[in-house]
């Protein structure tokens, strides 16, 4: 039977109280929180602490039962991403999209020729032709295609490195055209930095802003490459300017690591960068072009493009069919037509096309080696140590609780070796599940046994929990002190006992420890929002259904 005790909480020789601390002022959210000082923080967490009650596992569960999870196994259901258009022809061509394409208007190009098309009535042999469209990010197509997960008819991904990853993953996939919608991917640089950051350096391009970065001139930040076309396509041209004759070689990875030590974390959305571009935090980024054409808050931006085009290719599989393909290519050929260009062009598509693709030359295997060397170097060489805390109060019963178990532990194969994990869980009180550790197969095995064995009782202790979090972290960075910390808070509602959110904010932006927040099903993540904005962390607000997928991004970026 598992069994507790409680833990003794030590307290610091010099108490302050949190109201009458001084600090720097940070802004989340356009909320203004007072910022402790480092040794203030510190005091004022040590005191908080002693009202606590915190309870210790004694003899975690260890899960030496349960299977190795695959990485099919560790994605959620294709559903989570949502089809925006759906087909009644005879010969329905399900077609895999990315957000530029099929978001909502500007961003709605392909649905709107796609409609057409659909009302134009095309027949195949007597059969009416239509198609559908589902939502999903180029590099997400890629993580399911290849885990067999996932066989859309049609694939259009954001630039042509998706195809070549895909075949090189074996997937057989036959491109049937280069471009039906023109846009290049690039890099903004804030307009009072532009001319400077010319005259200093030269020609805007990806080299010389890294230069410019490394300098201090600029502060430069990108999107993972794992899911964001844009983001591999940006990392590649780095690694291609670290060493334009192998890209992949030890001297670009040094090279990637070194810079990765000094640079801000990787976006885990674009909407990240945008965020932390209007709090002034950056001032220098990478997206499309159309998106940027079309998000009138970055207008004092100048924008440059970089690395190879993102002309929407078109991809169909051998499981298509020659029946769909047939389809697939007179859909292509609605869509090159001259009404659909013009249609593109007022949607910010089709600028820049005298840009020649800057091509760093890599085949589908050595894009896929870029990502891995990307996910070895990203955190600049040192660890995480992070604390899953995990709501397991009364409204976490039954589906939001079950979903939390099985995305943690679906997810956390994600997590590598050399990071350091532990696990708090909460309702009234708060329970410390698993102390931090190396994530060996052993600290895994624990992980697992304990989420597994989490159920839902009591009240929402939240900002306790995190409280002791952070107390755990700081005392395992004496140990690892170049060690990054982090916590995931992952939660189903607003806090109702202990601590509020007020009394402990100014704690976590004194010790400068990023809140990952993860709501279930929660309508008002206002709070989390504001305590993952102390730090810049990612907010997420995701239902049961998709947050294994959330979680596994979210591991990508920072584990």
């Amino acid at each position: 039977m598992k069994t507790f005790k409680k833990l003794a909480v030590i307290a610091m020789s010099a108490v302050f109280l949190f109201t009458g601390c001084g600090g720097d002022v940070i802004t989340t959210n356009s909320n203004r929180v007072n910022a402790l000082s480092e040794e203030d923080a510190k005091a004022e967490l040590a005191s908080l602490l002693k009202k606590i009650p915190v309870n210790e596992v004694s003899d975690p569960v260890m899960d030496i039962y349960s299977e190795e999870t695959s990485e099919a196994d560790a994605l959620a259901d294709i559903d989570t991403f949502p089809m925006v258009l759906e087909g009644k022809g005879d010969i329905d061509i399900e077609i895999a999209a990315p957000s530029e394409l099929s978001g909502n208007a500007p961003d709605d190009w392909l649905i709107a020729v796609a409609q057409k098309f659909n009302k134009a009535e095309y027949e195949i042999d007597g059969e009416s032709v239509s198609v559908s469209i589902r939502k999903i990010s180029s590099g997400e197509v890629v993580t399911y295609v290849k885990a067999d997960a996932y066989h859309p008819d049609m694939y259009i991904p954001s630039n042509y490195a998706l195809g070549l990853m895909l075949e090189a993953s074996g997937v057989s996939i036959t491109k049937i055209e280069d471009r039906i919608a023109g846009n290049t991917a690039g890099i903004l640089l804030k307009d009072d930095i532009y001319e400077t950051v010319k005259e200093k350096y030269g020609e805007i391009n990806v080299a010389n802003i890294l230069t410019a970065a490394n300098n201090g001139d600029v502060t430069f930040a990108y999107t993972n490459p794992y899911t964001s076309a844009t983001g591999l396509n940006i990392l590649t041209a780095m690694l291609a300017s670290f060493d334009e004759k192998d890209p992949l070689s030890a001297t670009a990875s040094q090279a990637l690591l070194d810079y990765q030590k000094k640079a801000p974390p990787v976006a885990y959305t674009t909407g990240v960068l945008r965020n932390s571009a209007k709090k002034g935090i950056i001032n220098a980024m990478v997206m499309e072009e159309q998106a940027y054409i079309n998000t009138p808050e970055l207008k004092d931006y100048h924008y440059t493009p970089a690395g190879i085009r993102h002309d929407h290719p078109v991809y169909v599989f051998d499981w298509t069919g020659s029946q769909k393909q047939k389809a697939a290519e007179m859909f292509v050929k609605f869509c090159k037509s001259e009404p659909a260009q013009k249609l593109a062009t007022e949607k910010g598509f089709n600028l820049h096309d005298d840009y020649v693709s800057d091509d760093p030359g890599l085949t589908g295997t050595q894009y896929i080696s870029a990502q891995q060397l990307w996910k070895e170097n990203k955190n600049g060489g040192k660890p995480i140590v992070a604390v899953f805390v995990a709501d397991v109060s009364g409204s976490m019963d039954g589906e939001p609780l079950n979903s939390l178990k099985d995305s943690l532990v679906k997810s956390s194969i994600y997590i590598g070796q050399e990071h350091y994990i532990g696990l708090v869980s909460y309702s009234s009180d708060v329970t410390v599940n698993l102390p931090i550790a190396q994530f060996d197969a052993a600290q895994q095995a624990y992980f697992s046994g304990e989420v597994k064995g989490l159920y839902a009782n009591g009240g929402t202790a939240t900002y306790d929990a995190c409280l002791v979090a952070m107390n755990m972290i700081e005392e395992k960075l004496k140990e690892i002190p170049d060690a990054k910390p982090m916590i995931f808070l992952l939660t189903d509602g607003e806090q109702n006992e202990g601590y509020s959110l007020n009394r402990v904010t100014g704690i976590i932006g004194g010790l400068q420890i990023p809140v990952y927040t993860i709501a279930y099903n929660y309508g008002n993540v206002e709070d989390l929002e504001k305590i993952s904005g102390i730090n810049e962390a990612a907010a997420i607000n995701a239902d049961s259904d998709d947050i294994v997928n959330q979680l596994r991004n979210l591991f990508n970026v920072n584990m």
